[in-house]
Formats: C-alpha cells, structure tokens, sequence
C-alpha cells in the first residue's frame, strides 16, 4: 500500500513537473540565455585550474622558472574570472526574470480562476487555505523554482565539463571518478522518492493551520466573548503538533542530502588523489596535472551536493505548485450560453418547480412555484435554515436550480447574462462588506462613474451622510479591511447608501437594517418605502413587525412554501406565520 502511494505522488510530482515546464515555456529565450549564460561560467571556472596546474609546472625546476609562461597562466586566469563573474550576473538575472514572472503568472491565474469558481466551492473551501495557495505556496514554488534554475543548470554543466577537462588529461583516473558516480545519483534517487510526499502533507498541513489563524483572527472578538481561548489554543496547538510532525519528517529527508553527498565527495576526492598520487609517481602525470585533477575532484563532487538540495527544493516547490495547480483545475461556474442576451428587466419574476439542494442527498428546496408580478413587495419569512437565503441565492444565481426553472422578465435566467441579471438587483445583506478604500469609493461600487452630488444624495437617502461628516476626512475617509475602523450599524447604512445610488429595478433587502439602532430604522424603512415603490422587492426579515405593509408575505418551513398572503390574511388563518408573529412578542414555542 505504502509503495504504491510512492508511485502514486511520483506520478503527480511528474505531471506537476510537466505543467511548471508548460509555464516556463513563454520564457524560452531567457531560457536558453540562462544555459549559455551557465555554460560561458561552468566553462571559465573549469578553465582556472588548467592554468593552475600549467603555472605550478612551469615552477617546478629550482632557478628555472618560466616567469613568462606563469605571466600568462596569471593573466588568462583574470580573463577567465572576469568572465565567469560576468555570465554570473546575468545568469542570475535571467533566473530571477523567470521565476518571478512564472509567479506572477501563476497568481494571476489564481486570481482570476477565483473571480470564476462557483459559490459551492468558495463556501466549501476556507478562505485562509486559499490565501494560502495564493501566497504563501506560490512563494515557496518560486523559492524553489529560483534555486533550481540557480543551481541545476550549472551544477549539471559543471559535472559534464569536469568529465571532458579530465579525459582530456587523463583517461584512467576519469573512469576512477566514473565508477563512483553512481553512488551520488543512487543516494539523490533515494532521498528525492521520500521527500515529496512529506512535502506535499506539510503544504497541506500549513494550509490548515493559515485557515485556523485567519478565522481567528477574524472571528477574535466572538472568541473572547464566548471565552473559547483556551479551546481555540488547544485546537491551534493540534493543527501545530501535525505540522511539526510533518515538517520534521520533511526535514529528516531533505537533511540526509548534505552529509550523503559530502561522504561521497569526500570517497571521490580520496580516490582521485590515491590514484593521481600513484600516476605522478611513476611518471604518467606531472605536479600541475595532479593539481588539476585534485581540483576537479573537488568541483565534480561539489555539484552532486549542490544537485541533491536542489532536488530537495525542487521537491518541496513542486508540492506547492501541486497545491495551486489543483486550485486551478477547479470547474468555473456553468459559462453563459454564447447566445446569452442581456436583461432588461420589468420587475416580473416566475419560479416554477424549482428544486434545489446542497448536498446531494440533503433535499432543501422542492417543487417551488412563485410568480411575482411587477412593482410588488415580497415578504419572505420562516425559521433559521428554513430556505429564505437560499431562494436569494437562487434569485441572484449564486446557484443554479437543480430542477425548474427561474424567469426574470419571461425569460429564463440561465439564458442572461450573469452581470445583467445582477445589475438588475440591488443587495443589502445582514453581513456586509467593506473594500479598503474611501467611503466615496465605497458607496460607488456599483457606480464607479457617478458624481460626488450623487454620492451625497444617497448618503443622505440613507441616513449615512451625518455620521460621514463627522468621521476625520468625510467622504475621504479610508476604510480599513472590512470596515474594521467603523461600526457594523455604520457599514449596513453605507451599504444602503450603495443601493440608494444605482436604483436598480428590483431589489433584495436580507435584515438590512439588523445593525440598526430603531430610530434611525425607522426613518430608513421610509426611506425604503419611497425607494420600494414601482419596483419588486424581495424583504428577508425576522423581525415580523417590519413587513405588515408587505404585498404578499411567503412563510417557509423546510424549503417550502407553506403559507402566503398579506399580513391581515394570514393572521386570520391562525396558523405557522401566526405563530411565529407571536411568538415575538409572547415567547410562544413554535
């Protein structure tokens, strides 16, 4: 099972290999220019101890020395080493234009793979692990990426140099150095086939743990309210344990590279010096020779070294990238129909048969039928989880109907455009959100191009402008993220104020007056009111009271529509909806 689960993540590290390839591939002139870049410095580096050893014979001789022929030794050692500095700096800044763009390219691709997701995934997924994949993975594959492109190529170039300079000075020895080659290449296969699934487990791990922090940190004032510290600590510290645990079988692997490699380079260099030591002694190489060799020794055992961390990174950056290849091949949402047109709403909305559920096997919503006429005022209450949220969704396409269908203006919604058919709405939400920027920019989100005496005059609809001129800079102020240096009464009405500025034909109203203090409630609600008029509107509320005026009121109870009608209507009946008016007010268990 175990050997098979190897194959397993060898096969994936290989086609994650195969798809970092296809993001190199715009790069290929940069490329090329970083091989040859690695070749002129293997090349000039190699060149060095050749001299080396021609200096050292040309002094061996006591009062004949060749100051001439050490001269030039001295003086082609400089060329060769400005040369090697040289193709150095611009190899390193090819790399660097490689990887950096690769990781750019990358995010990007995120970025906008996040615009196309459905919603059942968004809300399946934590945002922390994705803030993880985005930045922190994508950090670590470029890392990775950055030593590869570094270190691969001229470790890879210097082992063949080496190979040729050596058998061009002597064979035998060459096949010394030969023979123990595969003893680094079996010790690199070795550690590399263990390492990338611990890798791969730690960027998971950690995705977890930056999904813990970030709903913590979010979410810190509920924690302390509730005192669920010590809780929140003791599930932090498990997640923590895991990674450590993880990190440290990650870490033994990666270490075994160092002290491997340098027993096998110490083993070569021994037998390379025992060998050239017996050649020089009986005439088949002079002293310079030996030198050349001793120093080849040297730099053709130092990249097996070098190759093996890389291997190590490579590993741990091509677990990261697995982790963001997956988030990109994540299905988008349904594409629109390519003969998709745009909406022009009337206000007329039909549901007919309309099936919906979360979970496959979890039914919420069945057989809903719904049509709501022009210009009028829907009311939709019923218990928590009841399906009120989810016929918004639904209204707006955030899901698709499983069954049935959804028309807006006689026309089936699935066959608009997206944007259209949420240009048609206007939101305001129990839960709001807040961009970081100006109050200005906030409340033209929908607007961008409407006027700071349009902006006023919807903050004023909605009762916002008062308490905006009184923040440090008005309407210049910067909102933090999420609105963190306002209030969340303060938020709703900015929210409202967004909805006072567009106007849409329709309109969705989710508790958007929750945070509310009442007096100010009641003057937006006839604000509301004013804005409500000729245009359908869908009002979620839990606070009864707020909808009396409601043209039809839809009382739901386990995705069902049990109950409709105005509110004198179903007071009469006396049933569900009457219950749950009382109950507000005389604590009746429903």
């Amino acid at each position: 099972m175990a050997v098979s689960k190897r194959k397993l993540d060898r096969g994936k590290s290989r086609a994650t290999l195969r798809r970092v390839l296809h993001c190199i591939a715009p790069y290929r002139f940069f490329v090329i220019l970083s091989v040859l870049c690695a070749a002129v410095s293997v090349a000039a580096q190699l060149y060095v101890p050749v001299l080396t050893g021609n200096a050292i014979d040309f002094m061996l001789s006591a009062g004949k020395v060749n100051f001439a022929g050490v001269g030039r030794c001295i003086f082609f050692i400089g060329i060769a080493t400005v040369a090697a500095l040289f193709s150095q700096w611009a190899l390193a800044a090819c790399n660097n234009h490689i990887t950096y763009c690769v990781s750019r390219d990358l995010r990007n691709a995120a970025i906008r793979k996040l615009q196309t997701l459905p919603f059942s995934y968004l809300d399946a997924h934590p945002s922390g692990d994705l803030v993880s994949r985005v930045i922190a993975d994508v950090e670590t594959f470029t890392d990775g990426l950055l030593m590869g492109f570094t270190e691969l190529f001229t470790g890879v170039l210097t082992i063949f140099g080496t190979l040729i300079f050596m058998l061009s000075v002597n064979v035998q020895i060459t096949l010394v150095v030969v023979l123990l080659t595969p003893l680094s290449l079996f010790s690199a296969s070795f550690i590399s086939k263990h390492t990338y699934h611990h890798f791969k487990r730690q960027a998971v791990v950690r995705g977890e743990q930056t999904a813990m922090v970030n709903e913590m940190i979010e979410g810190q004032k509920v924690v302390q309210a509730f005192g669920h510290e010590a809780d929140s600590l003791a599930d932090f510290d498990k997640i923590n344990s895991r990674l450590k645990d993880v990190s440290m079988k990650a870490l033994f692997f990666s270490s075994l590279v160092n002290p491997t490699t340098r027993c096998i380079n110490s083993l070569v260099y021994a037998c390379v010096g025992l060998t050239g030591a017996l050649y020089a002694i009986n005439g088949g190489i002079t002293i310079g020779q030996l030198s050349i060799f001793l120093s080849y020794a040297n730099q053709y055992a130092k990249p097996f070294n070098d190759i093996s961390d890389v291997v190590t990174e490579l590993e741990n950056a091509l677990a990261s990238a697995a982790r963001v290849f997956q988030l990109l091949d994540e299905t988008d949402q349904l594409p629109e129909p390519a003969d998709a047109t745009v909406l022009q709403s009337d206000g007329h909305v039909s549901l007919k048969n309309v099936s919906f559920r979360y979970v496959p096997e979890r039914p919420l919503i069945e057989n809903l039928n719904l049509d709501v006429k022009p210009g009028q005022r829907i009311a939709i209450v019923g218990p928590t989880g009841c399906g009120k949220t989810t016929l918004i969704n639904l209204l707006m396409r955030f899901y698709d109907v499983d069954g049935g269908s959804i028309k807006v203006a006689g026309k089936d919604i699935r066959s608009v455009t997206r944007a259209s058919l949420r240009a048609s709405y206007g939101m305001v939400l129990q839960d709001t959100w807040m961009k970081t920027g100006t109050v200005r920019e906030n409340i033209a989100y929908g607007r961008p191009d409407a006027t700071d005496e349009e902006i006023v005059a919807a903050a004023k609809a909605a009762h916002a402008h008062s308490f905006i001129q009184r923040l440090p800079e008005g309407y210049d102020t910067v909102i933090e993220e999420d609105g963190g240096n306002i209030s969340q009464g303060q938020k709703q009405l900015l929210c409202i104020s967004r909805v006072m500025l567009c106007l849409p034909p329709m309109l969705i109203l989710d508790e958007a007056t929750s945070s509310i203090d009442t007096r100010t409630e009641l003057k937006i609600q006839s604000a509301f009111a004013r804005m409500m008029k000729g245009r359908t509107s869908f009002v979620v509320a839990h606070r009864l009271s707020t909808i009396r005026e409601a043209d039809v009121i839809l009382v739901m109870k386990d995705g069902h529509i049990v109950e409709r009608g105005t509110h004198d209507s179903l007071m009469k009946e006396n049933g569900f909806y009457a219950k749950l008016y009382n109950s507000q007010f005389e604590g009746v268990d429903i």
